[in-house]
């Protein structure tokens, strides 16, 4: 607690790990205020690397700002070198090779100490980076953890709240990805917008169950990392995963990858749930498998609606 009180109105030292879409927000977002260094595993060419292990040393913070496959791996590589009051966060909405989302895999890596904890919500980098408001839940096992968060982005357009439903929020967060595809195949086929009311609908009812049964809370489906983020990914020009969607219809399978195609992939590699109990979550893993059918695949799928 000292370090905290000594810190709350001074600098935090903030490694970012990764210098993608999200880590390039987080600089944006810190940089004034904090003492940031940036790590990237495969640096560009002319700058000198940033050398990991010493880097994670007497940090406050590191922001894992990398796809989920790698969390485990660079948690337990940096572990030995952090210091106990270190907070790791992430922002990953994908499942890494195990079929982990990156709370659980970053559980594995580093047990209770160092603390850690996900921001969830509508946060579209481009958005962040223009000095757009930004809304993420943010999942800590306890309200010190949250008010170390708040504290970090305290002057920011980060807008925060709280939940320690850690596993709800995750899948909240991941499973929209796959969900929001959908959105963009209803979009091509141009069904028009009483489609996208329904699967909204239709979507929410999904989520819950599904997440119910992998021990998260209901309630995450309703606040941002859910609903929230849904809308967003769903709807917004710039999503990729609405695009993919798009891309499904036009058949252009060579370039259909992403989170929430992976995460599909993990989850009946896996069985972390049967598909089949969800129409919907079965609907898109069968547009994948045969995406010059979209249109038919679609139109089936109503007429079993009027039946």
């Amino acid at each position: 607690m000292a370090i905290l009180a000594m810190k709350t109105n001074n600098q935090f030292r903030v490694l970012i790990l990764g210098h993608g879409e999200m880590g390039r927000a987080m600089e944006y977002l810190l940089l004034r205020r904090h003492q940031l260094t940036i790590w990237e595993r495969h640096p560009k060419a002319g700058t000198t690397p940033v050398e990991l292990e010493s880097a994670a040393e007497e940090q406050d913070f590191i922001l894992f700002c990398l796809p989920a496959i790698p969390h485990f791996d660079l948690a337990s590589r940096l572990r030995p070198y952090l210091h106990r009051e270190c907070l790791c966060l992430n922002f990953a909405k994908g499942l890494d090779e195990r079929g982990r989302t990156a709370a659980q895999a970053m559980s594995a890596a580093l047990g209770r100490n160092p603390a850690f904890g996900v921001l969830y919500g509508p946060m579209i980098s481009e958005e962040i980076r223009a000095g757009r408001p930004a809304f993420a839940q943010a999942g800590t096992a306890n309200a010190e953890c949250y008010g170390r968060i708040r504290a970090l982005y305290a002057g920011t357009p980060l807008y925060l709240e709280h939940s320690a439903d850690i596993t709800g929020i995750s899948w909240a967060a991941v499973l929209k990805n796959v969900y929001a595809m959908l959105f963009g195949v209803a979009d091509e086929l141009n069904l028009g917008d009483n489609m996208r009311g329904y699967f909204a609908a239709s979507v929410l009812e999904e989520l819950e169950q599904i997440i119910a049964s992998l021990g998260g809370s209901p309630e995450a489906v309703r606040r941002l990392a859910g609903l929230g983020d849904l809308i967003t990914t769903a709807t917004s020009a710039g999503s990729h995963h609405h695009d993919l969607g798009r891309r499904l219809v036009r058949g252009q399978a060579e370039v259909i990858e992403g989170e929430g195609v992976h995460t599909l992939k993990m989850i009946r590699d896996h069985g972390l749930f049967d598909s089949r109990r969800y129409p919907l979550f079965d609907l898109i893993g069968s547009l994948l498998a045969e995406p010059t059918a979209a249109g038919s695949q679609m139109k089936k799928y109503l007429e079993q609606l009027l039946r």
